[in-house]
């Protein structure tokens, strides 16, 4: 199985990104988690990064508010996937934070997800590691059946309650 590590700005971020983290576990994935800054640990940034390859890591979510370069600066340490997250915050609510990790300079890709985007990050994880897992590729197949049965067991509550 492979092996995601997700690298927050800050403590406060973890809300957010521990859905994902949940999800990541549950399909059997392992999944580190650092917090440092872009600006504050750049050093300890880019020796987790450059590291992460030789600890059997496969892909990277980075979050952070704001500015957002914490995704950008790992995306510049490393040919691995980088998934950012974008975090609501500020007087902008993250759209700042949005903008920043989707204008990345051509040949440093970073893969944005919404604001808060936590959960989906994970399973956007999951979905690059099971290009070459079968078990983890039927995981996330039995994780959508499940989310689609949820949808239908809903529609056929309220249709019986319009009906009583």
């Amino acid at each position: 199985m492979g092996k995601v590590s997700i690298i927050i700005g800050s403590d406060s971020d973890w809300p957010i990104l521990e859905p994902g983290w949940k999800e990541l576990r549950g399909l059997g994935l392992e999944a580190e988690v650092l917090v440092a800054s872009a600006h504050r640990t750049p050093e300890t940034v880019r020796d987790f990064v450059t590291t992460a390859r030789d600890r059997g890591v496969e892909v990277i979510i980075a979050a952070a508010g704001l500015a957002a370069h914490l995704p950008g600066v790992v995306a510049s340490f490393t040919t691995l996937p980088v998934i950012g997250v974008p975090i609501s915050g500020g007087p902008l609510k993250g759209v700042d934070a949005l903008l920043s990790i989707v204008q990345m300079p051509p040949g440093i890709p970073v893969a944005t997800m919404a604001i808060d985007g936590g959960k989906n990050a994970a399973l956007f994880a999951a979905a690059i590691l099971a290009l070459n897992d079968q078990d983890l590729a039927r995981k996330l197949a039995d994780f959508r059946a499940a989310q689609a049965e949820g949808v239908r067991a809903r529609q056929t509550a309220l249709q019986a309650k319009l009906k009583g």
